[in-house]
């Protein structure tokens, strides 16, 4: 199983990153393949729907990832009561074909107060015109989840990361027994 972590956040210092290693680490511990994009890191060209565009190398390995992954786990700072736009720039270059059918799970980190939901909110519609099988449950973070080094270490969080992480892996290995209904 491979899974394409996806972390939206464009900041060097961010809370999402630290969600996203926490989130990898947790798959890790599963001996599970993950994959990343990280919008911090991997810089992509604004997204003008120009084929010459898709040559980008950063582009190039970001469909790559999306296309081997089997389920994808989705995490973004909320902006202005949305997804942040470097994720959302990252999605356009991304279509359909790399999501249908594949489990995805949604987490955001949120400015305090359970800010985050709207990102959520936000990133469950454009995931439905993708295809994916988006799961009914979703993490939110704040940013007090976390020490100083980045580690969460609130207790609830991480119980409720890991059963979002552990419905993501279910359904995915369901998925991949691929069983038909008659």
């Amino acid at each position: 199983m491979k899974v394409m972590v996806m972390n939206g956040s464009p900041r060097d210092k961010s809370m999402t990153r630290n969600l996203t290693n926490t989130v990898t680490d947790q798959l890790d511990e599963k001996g599970i393949e993950v994959l990343t994009f990280d919008a911090g890191f991997h810089n992509l060209p604004l997204f003008k729907g120009r084929k010459e565009d898709l040559d980008h190398p950063e582009v190039q390995r970001l469909i790559t990832n999306a296309t081997k992954a089997d389920a994808f786990v989705i995490c973004s700072p909320e902006y202005h009561n949305g997804m942040s736009g470097a994720l959302k720039n990252a999605l356009d270059f991304l279509g359909g074909s790399h999501f249908k059918s594949k489990p995805t799970a949604l987490a955001s980190v949120g400015g305090g107060g359970k800010g985050g939901i709207n990102a959520l909110n936000n990133m469950r519609t454009v995931m439905r015109g993708l295809y994916a099988l988006v799961l009914p449950d979703q993490f939110c973070a704040d940013p007090t989840c976390f020490d100083e080094k980045g580690y969460m270490v609130e207790t609830n969080a991480k119980e409720r990361l890991t059963i979002v992480v552990n419905e993501l892996v279910s359904l995915t290995s369901v998925i991949e027994k691929k069983i038909e209904v008659k």
